[in-house]
């Protein structure tokens, strides 16, 4: 794969984008790399504080490690430049998390079309384009892609049926995308379960069925995730084109 043209020849400190990583999973993505020895990009689109004070965070932990970078995912223009300036910190780029996501029902019936489009850009559109813009660089570091997907791209969740279809197709673009930036990029991902509640909260009754059906009885946390990123990225060198499920044993059940 041809270096892009004004590419900057590679330094010695890896570097890691991960969207979405000024809360919840990016911000735990990103703390979990960086203390892997990755200089990492924080993207973020809305949550700026967060992602700034998680950048000076790291910063002081080890200088010169950690920056920001904005974009809104949907803005398919905008990608390209989001990889750029993530390259552009380090000389190189070994790792893209793709992680931001959005959630929210759609009942069949009142779906409309602006939630369909709002939820394929951000959910499958933008990891799709984001790792086409950034595989001429993984490939020069022999770097790796993570996915982060949900287990409710095999079990589809009511009412939420466009977010389990964007889910499913991020599921299927990791085993495409395995296949075609072999063998110098591998490209894995994650499928949480029972992790992180939404945000809107979940009632008591709800909360009971759901970790009634986990075997290990319990949620995980977000560190789950972040330790099975690094394992993807720093400990599987023979594992590409799998979704590996983080989700207590869930995916046992029906």
């Amino acid at each position: 794969m041809a270096r892009p043209q004004g590419m900057p020849a590679m330094s010695a400190g890896r570097v890691a984008l991960i969207t979405g990583a000024g809360r919840r999973l990016g911000a735990a993505i990103s703390q979990a790399l960086h203390d892997a020895g990755y200089q990492v990009v924080l993207h973020y689109r809305q949550s700026a504080s967060e992602a700034e004070a998680l950048c000076a965070r790291l910063n002081r932990q080890r200088a010169g490690s950690a920056r920001t970078v904005s974009g809104d995912l949907c803005n398919t223009d905008a990608l390209a430049a989001v990889v750029v300036q993530a390259a552009d910190f380090g000389g190189r780029l070994d790792v893209l998390v793709n992680n931001a996501s959005a959630f929210y029902a759609t009942p069949f019936g009142s779906a409309t079309v602006a939630q369909w489009d709002d939820l394929l850009a951000t959910n499958l559109k933008a990891p799709f384009f984001l790792s086409q813009a950034a595989a001429p660089y993984l490939a020069a570091a022999a770097g790796t892609i993570v996915n982060i997907g949900d287990i409710h791209a095999e079990r589809t969740l009511q009412d939420f049926s466009i977010y389990s279809i964007s889910k499913a197709g991020l599921t299927a673009l990791t085993k495409s995308l395995a296949k075609e930036l072999a063998p110098e990029v591998r490209v894995n991902g994650i499928a949480p379960g029972a992790i992180l509640w939404p945000e809107h909260g979940t009632d008591a009754g709800e909360t009971r069925q759901i970790l009634a059906r986990v075997p290990l009885g319990r949620t995980g946390t977000a560190g789950d995730i972040a330790d099975a990123v690094v394992f993807l990225v720093d400990h599987a060198p023979y594992v590409t084109g799998q979704m590996l499920a983080v989700d207590g044993g869930r995916t046992l059940f029906s």
